[in-house]
């Protein structure tokens, strides 16, 4: 006796599992760039703060009269 499933019920179940296995790639790359996102935006924030500390150290004190 033959297998209980169809060939075309197997061709089915063949593209659901690779139609899967894409969105799960897909996911991984959308997961990897949002966390790359995040710490650039981390790593460009800390810059900003450290030149604007810079800037501040380096400005010429106010005069006081």
């Amino acid at each position: 006796m033959a297998d209980p499933t169809s060939h075309v019920e197997q061709q089915i179940q063949a593209r659901i599992a690779a139609a899967k296995v894409r969105v799960q790639a897909a996911q991984k790359r959308r997961d990897d760039l949002a966390a790359a996102r995040r710490r650039g935006l981390a790593r460009r924030h800390a810059q900003k703060l450290r030149n604007q500390a810079a800037r501040r150290d380096q400005q010429d004190p106010p005069d006081n009269p």
